[in-house]
């Protein structure tokens, strides 16, 4: 590789939304792929805190399902989404696979929470640089929702949900452009 490579494949990592997929499968073998990218994440004592439960056909609608209904059980009616509610089980549908992002605390404690909170995500952001060398589509969500997925899943003790990674194919063309400010405004020198 050299090095315009990651840097082409950094620039080009977007948020790509349910919505935005097509019916094209994701293989399992990419989904192992992914997921042994994400298991390389830097990780302070080597607490490697990452955990993820990887749902696809059943499974996703079953997830959908759970997360529309218990929306509507925390919602009150003056503040409930008909379309929010649609949205909630039709991210699950659309997306090939799902994968819940769970961070296991370590249970001694060595390290602080944040720390591992941290290392999660840099193990996502090797699931997300993956997707994007490989032209598939992805996004992480962190809905409300995450903190009732104890009614969904069985955590170990000291596990919890950190959001959902949807996956899915997409056609390249239906993506727009990113932006970002210049580095400049958010870069102070000092000597």
């Amino acid at each position: 590789m050299i090095k315009e490579d990651i840097n082409e494949i950094i620039r080009s990592r977007r948020s790509v939304f349910p919505a935005q997929y097509n019916d094209k499968v994701v293989s399992k073998a990419f989904i192992e792929t992914l997921l042994e990218n994400a298991n390389w994440a830097p990780t302070h004592k080597l607490t490697q805190p990452w955990r993820f439960k990887i749902l696809q056909g059943d499974a996703k609608n079953r997830l959908g399902a759970f997360l529309s209904d218990t929306y509507t059980d925390i919602t009150s009616n003056d503040d409930f989404s008909p379309f929010k509610h649609k949205k909630i089980m039709n991210n699950c549908n659309a997306a090939s696979a799902v994968i819940a992002i769970c961070m296991q605390r370590d249970p001694k404690e060595r390290i602080p929470e944040w720390e591992e909170v941290a290392s999660t995500a840099m193990a996502v952001q090797n699931m997300w640089l993956t997707c994007a060398a490989h032209h598939i589509g992805c996004y992480w969500s962190t809905p409300k929702l995450i903190q009732y997925m104890d009614g969904f899943f069985d955590f170990e003790e000291g596990e919890r949900c950190l959001g959902f990674f949807y996956l899915g194919n997409y056609n390249p063309e239906d993506l727009g452009e990113s932006k970002r400010d210049r580095i400049e405004s958010k870069v102070e020198w000092l000597e």
